[in-house]
């Protein structure tokens, strides 16, 4: 229960005690500082307390946003300020302060929450208000005016416009949004939370994913409307965070994780519904995964490699992309050309219910593939022309990222100098290699000995800090190598079983990093040590799958790819599981992604 303590002489017919109780505040009223002081001591330390001028008139959403916000320890709005539990003892020093302003008269009755925002020595968080009222009004006839402000402006319809995301892609806002916002205000009034939305639509993907599997036609249609209502409740659940002020740590997790597994899940589905009918597509399916995963990488590693930049980027790229974001038309259709998540999971749902698997793998991996060139190529450009210095966090997470192992640690420590510029070619010209041998010659001794090759490279890279203008691209350079091993390795393979298997341990993998990324946003830093070391790190499971190849028959070597899959996916999901739910319960900061649509 937070509390809410109202400063100065009540006003008659004033809704304010009863606004600030249907937003679940036990309302105290304080004759001034010092009162307020005295009852704030009294609450108990772990409660939200909020102190309110007893004059104020203003909307209920703009007290909502004011008020209970779980993203920020303080913050305030005019007439209203609030604390968390960590930014407590900061309120009381600001009471303390407003009190002797008042004892001294520098200070009147009644702006107690003003004096107590301003002199509040912790980060105060002040929402954008827009078209909302919240004042104080110092006399009657300002009362009134303010009062007629309240009645001319519809805080429901701001509440529900400002529910939908800001940015996101075409078919998000022109096709869902309209519609899945009051979707999102009945769940609220219903007293459903975002995390109970999340979780239909992860079952809803799942039915869907069923339904592919079943290869029938009826089958294919039923999936394509399943996962377009899946679509529809994950935009419902961000927006009934929003919509209700209900964000937290978990909540952000279990969306972003969910809407990987629900896309992945269907792939399967589908892949499975093709098996049915008699075609093989498993090896597209991974593809797909394969590129999609290695395309969130390459946005991650760019976001982290510049989050802490403060330099313009004065590039011609970067006036280009000016230039088009200021037309509308040309906005819209870049947001659509990168195939974000709306957009994509439009196009697979039509094309499942009207055609087959693998043509809507082939379209799937031709645009992905397009979206993948047009923004590598566009950030590349732009940091060959960045002068800004890379941070310690952002060095720190580009370390993270690459998801180094203990056989790199291992070589790193070898006294062997090298140049930096010179190691990065050698991890292209390995990927390629590795790649281009594993299709060439298939499990062999001549892909062990490139993989060979890929540990030291992958050792050598680790020995320098990664603040090279194009280092960013050297995590998804170590996902494409990876994963494109595996891929390649199981459909060289060429027995029943093996492609979902390695189907099986890619989505493993894809998921510790995944949970990798997320970590790091939520400033958690990357996962533990051990786990890493435990999995192998990417150049350890590299090179352990190309000797598996080798080694064993095509038989076998699908029992160890499924083996191996079961194996990370059960120590993966269990930290991962413990670490969030951990999390949640201490009570980590609430946090909610309002970034690129993914």
């Amino acid at each position: 229960m937070s509390t809410a303590i109202l400063t100065g002489q009540p006003v008659p017919g004033s809704s304010l005690e009863g606004d600030l109780r249907s937003l679940g505040f036990d309302v105290r009223a304080a004759t001034d500082a010092a009162d307020a002081e005295t009852l704030l001591a009294a609450v108990p330390a772990d409660q939200r307390v909020a102190v309110v001028d007893a004059r104020f008139v203003g909307h209920v959403h703009a007290l909502r946003l004011g008020l209970t916000d779980p993203r920020f320890e303080a913050a305030a709005i005019p007439g209203a300020v609030t604390a968390r539990s960590a930014a407590r003892p900061a309120l009381a020093r600001a009471l303390r302060i407003a009190s002797s302003d008042a004892s001294n008269g520098s200070v009147v009755v009644g702006i107690v929450a003003d004096r107590v925002a301003e002199t509040l020595d912790t980060d105060l968080h002040r929402p954008e208000l827009g078209e909302l009222v919240a004042e104080v009004p110092r006399d009657p006839q300002a009362r009134n005016e303010a009062r007629q402000s309240v009645a001319s402006v519809d805080d429901e319809a701001i509440r529900l416009r400002t529910a939908v995301k800001s940015r996101d892609g075409f078919f998000t806002t022109y096709c869902v949004s309209p519609y899945s916002r009051y979707l999102a205000r009945w769940c609220a009034r219903r007293g459903l939370t975002p995390n109970q939305v999340t979780t239909a639509s992860l079952v809803t993907a799942l039915i869907a994913a069923g339904c592919a599997a079943t290869g029938t036609r009826p089958g294919f249609v039923a999936a394509g409307l399943l996962l377009l209502f899946s679509f529809v409740l994950d935009c419902t659940d961000g927006q009934l965070a929003r919509y209700s002020l209900q964000y937290s740590t978990l909540g952000a997790w279990l969306d972003a994780t969910f809407d990987r597994a629900k896309e992945y899940a269907y792939y399967a589905g589908l892949a499975l519904g093709a098996a049915r009918g008699g075609d093989d597509v498993w090896a597209l399916a991974l593809a797909a995964m394969v590129l999609q995963t290695c395309r969130h990488v390459v946005d991650f590693s760019f976001n982290e490699a510049n989050v802490d930049s403060t330099a313009a980027n004065t590039s011609p790229t970067a006036a280009l992309s000016g230039k088009l974001d200021s037309v509308g038309w040309t906005v819209w259709l870049r947001r659509m050309i990168v195939l974000p998540i709306g957009e994509r999971w439009a196009m697979i749902a039509v094309l499942t219910a009207l055609t087959t698997p693998r043509i809507t793998f082939y379209v799937l991996l031709i645009g992905c593939a397009f979206a993948a060139c047009y923004t590598t190529a566009g950030r590349v450009l732009r940091s060959l022309t960045r002068r800004a210095q890379r941070s310690d966090r952002a060095l720190q997470a580009l370390a993270d990222l690459t998801d180094s192992g203990p056989l790199a640690e291992l070589l790193a420590r070898l006294p062997v100098r090298t140049q930096p510029a010179v190691t990065r070619l050698f991890a292209l010209a390995c990927l390629v290699l590795l790649l281009y041998t594993g299709w060439a010659d298939g499990p062999g001794w001549s892909v062990v000995v490139i993989a060979v090759v890929y540990v030291l490279v992958a050792a050598d890279v680790i020995k320098h800090p990664l603040d090279g203008a194009l280092d960013w691209l050297l995590p998804p350079l170590f996902r494409a190598a990876e994963y494109g091993t595996v891929l390649i390795l199981a459909a060289e393979a060429d027995v029943n079983g093996a492609l979902p298997a390695a189907f099986g341990l890619v989505a493993a993998v894809a998921y510790h990093h995944y949970d990798t990324v997320y970590r790091i946003r939520g400033n958690a830093g990357a996962p533990p040590h051990w786990l890493v070391r435990a999995i192998g790190g990417h150049e350890g499971r590299t090179l352990l799958v190309t000797v598996l190849a080798a080694l064993l028959t095509a038989e076998d070597f699908k029992v160890a790819l499924t083996v191996l899959a079961v194996a990370v996916a059960l120590v993966v999901l269990f930290e991962s599981i413990r670490y969030w739910v951990t999390a949640h319960r201490r009570g980590a900061p609430a946090v909610h992604d309002e970034g690129e649509p993914a």
